[in-house]
């Protein structure tokens, strides 16, 4: 069996090391990652610049790229072979909710779903990011489960963690996305030559965090895992748009 690794955190994360480390027990493993921090690249190509890859001395390869341009040149055009699962991670911090429209670690692993990979998304909830190994096991163990028990058609799963060990962790829900606020304002600053600056405001906080949601499941301490759609088609606007049109 072979698993195609990457994240949006950069092929240095120490997410993506314990990471591999955790899969390579269970399957070979190939890792393709972008050559910097990406966070919030969401599902971007690299259309305008050809892309380079180069390889580190863990073995890791590196893009100059996104996310997405990680799984997709791994897949089209770097392995020789089809990889049996796609995982993105260990991300550093929570894409629960909204979060996931932009989350590379997200992006990466749609890109294996579109290419017909079944594919993972998996997040440490934590700022200080203690338990990396507890995502991986999460990880190691749910991907193990793909390859024996494999599901009819690909899937995309998004998978929360918190930030625990192991044997504190109260268990596992399948979970809808919940929702957020809205972001908090932009930060002003100043450069050094007077220039005004703006950093993106932190997310917002949890609004529908109700039973059911990845917030609230990993709240009590359990993994959150949702599976996740790209048909942003709204299927109940359909008759009401085709009056409105006519």
């Amino acid at each position: 069996m072979h698993i195609l690794l990457s994240n949006d955190d950069g092929y240095f994360a120490p997410g993506l090391a314990v990471l591999a480390e955790a899969i390579s027990a269970i399957a070979k493993i190939t890792v393709v990652a972008p050559e910097r921090d990406r966070s919030g690249a969401s599902n971007s190509l690299t259309l305008d610049r050809p892309l380079s890859v180069r390889r580190a001395q863990n073995g890791f390869f590196y893009v100059n790229g996104t996310p997405t341009d990680c799984v997709h040149l791994a897949v089209t055009g770097l392995l020789d072979e089809m990889p049996d699962i796609v995982i993105s991670g260990v991300n550093h911090g929570a894409n629960m909710g909204d979060d996931t429209i932009y989350s590379g670690t997200v992006a990466a692993a749609t890109e294996g779903f579109l290419l017909g990979i079944p594919s993972l998304a998996v997040s440490l909830v934590a700022n200080g990011g203690d338990h990396f190994k507890t995502a991986a096991r999460v990880a190691a163990d749910l991907a193990a489960r793909l390859l024996r028990d494999p599901l009819e058609q690909p899937v995309l799963l998004y998978v929360n963690v918190p930030d625990l060990p192991f044997e504190s962790l109260c268990g596992t829900e399948v979970t809808r996305l919940g929702k957020r606020h809205k972001a908090e304002p932009v930060v002003r600053a100043l450069t050094p030559r007077g220039e005004t600056v703006y950093w993106v405001g932190a997310a917002g906080s949890a609004q529908d965090a109700g039973d059911g949601t990845d917030f609230n499941a990993v709240n009590q301490s359990m993994v959150s895992v949702t599976p996740l759609q790209v048909d942003l088609t709204s299927a109940g606007q359909l008759q009401t748009i085709r009056r409105w049109i006519a």
